[in-house]
């Protein structure tokens, strides 16, 4: 069964790993800001198309990068400047989740840091290539089967059989990072798993907005593949022998 605790986050001595505000994610302008960017974007749009010629043209584009602003809360401008006034209004989902697993601490770290083997539990995702010793290329599905999204990402801590960490690369389709940490239950016969996920999805994009759609179910997709790798290591119950994809019908 689960076997969440708090105070192993201290035992483990698990701290959060943020996902890099790579510009695809981060919201950099407040919002007051916005409904002004948004508003008088719209009324430069309406005014650029009526003219004719270069002008016409220049103040309509000004207009579509200020709707941009609005609508995403990033300024390109405002990063370039270290310029910030949304006051951290990062889209973010967080995820913490602990597991026991019956089986030992080594044979589960490694099953793990194999990352080509977290599609067997792990229902969004379709596919992770090892691309090095410490880069992966992972692509995810997206509920209701509409497409996937895709990122790179780096490993940038690990230490054997006790802590495996990770980075997506800037400019992700979903930025995300997080850690997973491996220590020997209380009773010695199995091993204790506790992932520390977080997840910022984008925005200003088509992609972005696919990944977008992922927010609501984030949560509750990765907390049940963590139940079904559980499963698989205490059974070899492969996912698609017991439930059907998110979104199925």
């Amino acid at each position: 069964m689960d076997t969440y605790n708090a105070n192993y986050s201290k035992m483990l001595q698990t701290e959060h790993i943020f996902p890099p505000a790579s510009g695809s994610s981060h919201i950099n302008v407040s919002r007051p800001e916005r409904v002004l960017s948004a508003v008088g974007g719209a009324a430069m749009v309406l005014v650029g198309l009526r003219q004719s010629g270069t002008s016409g043209i220049l103040t309509a584009l000004a207009g579509g990068a200020l709707l941009f602003r609005g609508f995403t809360g990033f300024c390109p401008v405002n990063q370039m400047i270290g310029r910030d006034t949304a006051e951290n209004e990062d889209i973010s989902v967080d995820i913490i989740k602990t597991i026991t697993v019956e089986r030992p601490r080594t044979e589960v770290y490694q099953f793990w840091r194999m990352l080509e083997n977290l599609p067997k539990f792990m229902e969004h995702l379709e596919s992770v290539q090892s691309n090095g010793p410490q880069r992966s290329r992972w692509v995810a599905k997206i509920p209701g089967g509409i497409g996937t999204v895709s990122w790179d990402a780096d490993i940038i801590h690990e230490k054997e059989n006790e802590l495996i960490a990770w980075r997506s690369l800037p400019n992700s389709d979903i930025d995300n990072a997080g850690e997973v940490r491996f220590s020997d239950s209380p009773d010695g016969h199995g091993t204790i798993v506790q992932a520390v996920i977080s997840y910022s999805p984008p925005a200003g994009s088509v992609g972005g907005l696919a990944a977008k759609m992922l927010n609501p179910m984030l949560k509750t997709m990765v907390e049940k593949d963590l139940r079904y790798f559980k499963r698989y290591m205490e059974t070899g119950e492969e996912k698609h022998k017991h439930h059907q994809p998110l979104g199925a019908t």
